[in-house]
């Protein structure tokens, strides 16, 4: 039996599709259903159970799980603006501790959900390397709240055993439930075929004009196959980027978008919420030379082909992962 947790999510589902694929039926889905795009996330996917959250850690920590082969711990609050650090304390860092420690005690395989936000502005760069950890200083408490989760696996020694995995901007389909955290592709496309044209921020920062801001964009399938990559490669332990290893620009993004819905090119820079500006990143880029070293030999799917097929066999039909 292998568990997922936030199986009915963006990551989460995309996992259980490729699991299924693979031959996995016996998976207990960990989440609430909250959101009906988490339902339609779920429709055609095969899993033997579905269990809330609480009542799933309740029995991770009263011992009471049958014999499992893997936890894969997508659940957390991803919400970068989120500000209350007590409820970031309890869900992101707690909740995964005590996943961490029962699959330690139980030797059972644990793959975690980090972040490419625990880089915070990158002025100490994006190296997956342990050693660096404690020179990286989010910019946000959601940032935050996954670098406490890696100090301390690092601190306990739990790195030779489990996998956390750093994902930078992934987008594709089954994001729709994200709402204000889905990927600019998805809230880019709807704005060009609803006004035709794409909002994208200004600049503040010298170096970047407005559009240039850039990210390391990744698309889900290579997710889901760097993911369980290390479920088939049990011996080996750590902390990955997940990513595709380039920067792109936002302007990249946006013509992109208009390019392969054949419109015009029509951006329009606004203004940064002054609410968000100090928290801001202008650069994102993983170094995966790590997860190359590992054994991944995968070919990463370029931005433009991954927006291409997004835009075309899952947005304009407004379809979920298949």
């Amino acid at each position: 039996m292998i568990v997922v947790t936030g199986g009915a999510g963006f990551i989460g589902s995309a996992l259980v599709h490729r699991l299924n694929q693979k031959g996995f039926d016996d998976i207990w889905m960990v989440d609430e259903n909250d959101h009906p795009e988490k339902q339609k996330n779920l429709d055609g996917l095969n899993y033997s159970r579905w269990v809330g959250k609480d009542l799933f850690l309740k029995e991770v920590r009263g011992s009471e799980l049958p014999s499992c082969s893997a936890i894969l711990h997508m659940g957390a609050c991803s919400s970068t603006t989120e500000t209350n650090a007590a409820y970031l304390r309890e869900n992101n860092f707690d909740y995964t501790r005590s996943l961490a420690e029962f699959c330690l005690k139980k030797d059972v395989r644990f793959i975690y959900a980090s972040s490419a936000a625990t880089y915070g502005a990158g002025e100490n760069g994006y190296s997956d390397d342990e050693s660096h950890l404690e020179t990286l200083a989010p910019l946000n408490l959601y940032g935050a709240s996954k670098q406490w989760f890696d100090l301390w696996a690092t601190e306990a020694g739990a790195l030779k055993e489990i996998v956390g995995l750093k994902y930078f901007n992934v987008f594709g389909p089954n994001e729709y439930h994200k709402e204000d955290m889905q990927s600019m592709i998805r809230k880019g496309f709807m704005q060009v075929r609803d006004a035709g044209a794409l909002n994208l921020f200004k600049s503040y920062k010298s170096g970047y004009g407005d559009g240039g801001q850039e990210r390391d964009f990744l698309y889900i399938r290579d997710a889901v196959a760097m993911t369980l990559f290390f479920l088939d490669h049990r011996d080996i332990g750590g902390i990955f980027n997940v990513g595709s290893g380039k920067a792109r620009s936002w302007n990249d993004l946006a013509t992109t978008i208009f390019h392969v819905m054949n419109k015009k090119v029509n951006i329009n820079y606004i203004e940064m919420p002054e609410s968000i500006r100090e928290q801001y990143q202008y650069h994102t880029c993983a170094e995966m030379g790590k997860m190359r070293s590992a054994g991944y030999v995968e070919t990463i799917t370029s931005l433009e082909d991954g927006i291409s097929d997004y835009i075309k066999n899952y947005l304009i039909p407004n379809k979920h992962f298949t």
